[in-house]
């Protein structure tokens, strides 16, 4: 088992930073403060948050061990954090401990990463990697999924590790666009193609009796906004048997105390679109910087001819660029609508190195063979019934 003490990093490691470990959900909950500095402070992404990764903790993976380490400087300043997750694993028999960072599943997580001050970035990794080369008999194999393509996390991984050691996989292509400060938004608008097509239908839902749209962001405004986007987010999926992003009472409580605790600090946008008192559409948006990040949405089926998820992006895209911000991030997934108002893509990719024992290799085995074994699968069926296959397999997990 990997010991806290283990993690105390000498000046042979980093002689200006000293690496600790956090191994508790308790010790993680007091990191709020000093954490939040960092991350601003820092180019890492949104869901490095606290506000993100602790009620991941608490709600998703509570059987995950919180392994985060710390890099703090002659001062004692925090100048890094890797947020990591310890688990058991066990694969035909074999255990297998694994490596992996806090937040990286159910909840969609892109751009996990190191998180360091502005310009150290590269060495705070250096710190931290060079601390679990020397515990590698201590773990099996270290995860990091869904880093930002050109992270320097992924190239001092292979000068620590050696090239040869560190496998990158790509994950995600993930859609966005670079907005201008003070364009006007019909210009926007003109740049987009959707410029027709959206003030058409704005200008129908506005004639609408009791049509408005609601932008929520105080914390004790949510409980309504949130029950509506569940609604919508599942009814426009109900379709496709039930939604992948949001699945579960577990997942629901977890984006509960997000929300919560992202608009305490200020960072959360509940978009809720009405018709006649009535929620149609809703979008679930984050403020990152100087980003909007466009987390989940959900619309009611019986306005989809209405266009009203269209509109209701299109007003996003405004309150972005009313706000001043100069980046509008998709995230994960190349849906056909994305490509309607976005012209930029980029790239999520994994890096993963095997510890010092068989475990790593015996696990990267058996994933490999479970995939052949899909895709054999795959091979031989057409891809409707593909598809109307994993539309069966959500449609019993739902019922269970």
């Amino acid at each position: 088992m990997i010991r806290e003490e283990e993690l105390t990093a000498g000046p042979q490691v980093a002689p200006r930073l000293d690496v600790a470990a956090v191994g508790s959900a308790s010790q993680l909950s007091g990191m709020r403060a000093e954490w939040n500095a960092l991350l601003d402070a820092s180019t890492a992404g949104p869901f490095n948050a606290w506000e993100w990764l602790y009620p991941w903790c608490r709600r998703i993976s509570p059987d995950v061990r919180p392994l985060v380490l710390t890099a703090r400087d002659r001062l004692g300043t925090l100048v890094g954090l890797l947020p990591l997750g310890l688990e058991h694993r066990w694969v035909n028999g074999v255990r297998v401990r694994r490596l992996g960072f806090l937040g990286e599943t159910h909840v969609g997580s892109d751009y996990l990463d190191v998180v360091a001050r502005k310009g150290r970035e590269a060495e705070v990794a250096r710190a931290f990697f060079q601390v679990l080369q020397g515990l590698r008999d201590e773990w099996d194999v270290l995860d990091l999924t869904d880093l930002r393509e050109g992270s320097l996390t992924l190239d001092v991984a292979r000068e620590v590790f050696g090239d040869a050691n560190v496998r990158k996989t790509d994950r995600y292509v993930c859609p966005y666009e670079t907005l201008v400060p003070g364009e006007p938004f019909d210009a926007f608008l003109k740049r987009t193609g959707r410029r027709d097509n959206y003030l058409r239908r704005r200008k129908w839902l506005e004639k609408q009796d009791g049509y408005h749209i609601e932008r929520t962001e105080a914390p004790g405004n949510l409980a309504g906004p949130m029950t509506d986007f569940f609604r919508l987010h599942a009814l426009r999926w109900s379709s496709d048997g039930g939604s992948q992003g949001i699945k579960g009472a577990g997942v629901e409580a977890f984006h509960r105390d997000a929300t919560q605790l992202l608009a305490e600090r200020g960072r959360l946008r509940m978009y809720t679109m009405k018709v006649g008192g009535q929620a149609v559409a809703s979008v679930y948006g984050i403020l990152h910087g100087q980003s909007f990040i466009y987390f989940q949405s959900g619309y009611d089926p019986a306005w989809r001819n209405r266009s009203v998820g269209l509109v209701l992006v299109g007003e996003t895209f405004k309150d972005a660029i009313d706000l001043g911000l100069t980046e509008y991030d998709f995230l994960r997934g190349t849906e056909s609508y994305k490509a309607d108002w976005v012209t930029k893509q980029r790239q999520t990719v994994s890096l993963r190195v095997h510890g010092a024992g068989i475990g790593g290799a015996w696990f990267t085995q058996s994933e490999a063979l479970g995939r052949k074994a899909r895709n054999a699968v795959k091979s031989v069926l057409s891809d409707e019934l593909v598809e109307k296959v994993r539309r069966l397999r959500r449609r019993k997990a739902a019922v269970h």
